[in-house]
């Protein structure tokens, strides 16, 4: 385990640590407007959000490494606290990474990336018409971390307009994710893109009070075929199945090796059928 104090090493090599460790990171393509309506866009992968009630999104533009410099999207947030966060999928992330060429204070990134301004309701700024979801926000609140090179800047967004592209609804109305194709923030050159076999489902534990890994019996534990995952997959239901339900289980599904069939059953995510297949593996050896 390599140990870093950040007092110790150069920003630029924190900021790759940093970088490389905490990711993958979503993608906020700010378009805001500077005092007298010149226009800029530009993609900030400290992001994310934060809260729900009101909606809340935080971003950083963080002062330039090498000399300490402002952005211009902190610049103009600070003289007029409207901004409108882009989400960046895969068919424009080319024209998202242009964006964030350091051009000429005044020069219109919307042009330069050839992205659509579309015509924001309730703020000022545009919004990026290619994205299939857009943030129109209030600054409430700037958050400036010091003046030095690498410095964070923690902007603060209410929103108060949302939009979303139909073809990434599902029938009910809401996102489905299977239908998005977000991409995301490595270190260095690396993004990663978040479609196709990169997704995947955890039941979330708070349906249910799960038993724990502790309570998983020691012959699963301490075989080390089973990965932290699996044990954290088993440890997700709220009670062992009974020895009725195992009998029956077993009844339905003959099986030469119960062990590898629970193993298989709880790779596909069939948690209770596993804790059947495995209970009755140790009930054999009895």
């Amino acid at each position: 385990m390599v140990t870093i104090n950040p007092k110790e090493v150069s920003i630029p090599v924190m900021h790759s640590f940093l970088q490389g460790a905490v990711a993958p990171r979503p993608i906020a393509l700010a378009s805001t407007v500077d005092k007298v309506g010149n226009i800029n866009l530009s993609p900030f992968s400290f992001f994310n959000v934060f809260g729900t009630n009101p909606p809340t999104l935080i971003f950083s533009p963080n002062r330039r490494v090498r000399d300490g410099s402002s952005k211009d999207t902190l610049d103009n947030v600070l003289g007029h606290d409207e901004v409108v966060i882009c989400m960046v999928d895969y068919a424009m992330v080319e024209q998202m990474s242009l964006s964030s060429c350091e051009y000429d204070k005044g020069v219109n990134e919307f042009k330069k990336a050839g992205f659509t301004e579309g015509v924001s309701v309730m703020v000022k700024p545009p919004r990026v018409a290619e994205s299939k979801a857009v943030f129109e926000c209030r600054v409430k609140q700037v958050i400036q971390m010091g003046d030095a090179g690498g410095a964070p800047n923690l902007v603060i967004c209410e929103v108060l307009l949302a939009h979303f592209s139909e073809d990434i609804l599902n029938e009910s109305g809401v996102i489905d994710q299977t239908k998005t194709d977000w991409v995301a923030r490595l270190g260095g050159d690396w993004y990663c893109r978040a479609s196709g076999n990169a997704l995947f489902e955890v039941p979330k534990p708070s349906v249910h009070k799960g038993i724990g890994v502790d309570a998983v019996p020691d012959f699963i534990k301490n075989d080390k075929s089973f990965t932290g995952n699996d044990l954290g997959r088993l440890g997700n239901i709220a009670k062992q199945p009974s020895e009725s339900e195992i009998a029956h289980f077993v009844h339905l599904n003959p099986h030469d090796n119960y062990k590898e069939l629970g193993q298989m059953l709880l790779k596909q995510g069939r948690v209770k059928e596993a804790w059947m297949s495995l209970l009755y593996t140790e009930m054999c050896q009895k």
